[in-house]
C-alpha cells in the first residue's frame, strides 16, 4: 500500500548503457594510446558521447551538451588532434568520470501511454 496520495512521477535512464559503456571503452583504451587501435576508440567514445548528447537535449539538461560536445571534437577521428600520449592518458580518465556523470544523471519521464490508441 502507498503512503502518497499521489503518484510519483517515474523516470528512466536512457543515457545509463552508453555512458557505462562509453566509461569501460575509455578506461580499457589505456592500454593503446599512441596505437593503430586507438582510432577504433576514438570514434567509438565521439560516437557514444553523440548519442549521450542527444539524450541530455532530450532531457533538457543542457548543461551536458558542451561538455559532450568537447569530447566529440577532441575524440573526433576524422580531423584527430595531436596530443601527446601523456595528455591522452589523463584525458581518458577524465572522460570517463563524465561519462558515469552524465549516465547517472540524465533521465527522461516515463510516459503515461492511458492515452494511446490501440491497434
Amino acid at each position: 500500500m502507498s503512503t502518497s496520495r499521489y503518484p510519483q512521477q517515474q523516470y528512466r535512464r536512457v543515457g545509463l548503457a552508453p555512458g557505462i559503456l562509453g566509461a569501460v571503452v575509455a578506461l580499457a583504451a589505456v592500454g593503446v594510446i599512441g596505437e593503430d587501435w586507438f582510432t577504433i576508440v576514438r570514434y567509438a567514445l565521439s560516437i557514444l558521447a553523440a548519442i549521450l548528447a542527444v539524450f541530455s537535449f532530450q532531457a533538457r539538461q543542457w548543461w551536458w551538451l558542451p561538455v559532450l560536445a568537447a569530447v566529440i571534437v577532441v575524440w573526433n577521428p576524422v580531423f584527430p588532434l595531436a596530443l601527446p600520449d601523456e595528455a591522452w592518458f589523463v584525458l581518458q580518465y577524465a572522460v570517463s568520470v563524465v561519462f558515469l556523470a552524465v549516465a547517472f544523471t540524465v533521465r527522461l519521464p516515463v510516459e503515461d501511454d492511458r492515452g494511446a490508441r490501440n491497434r
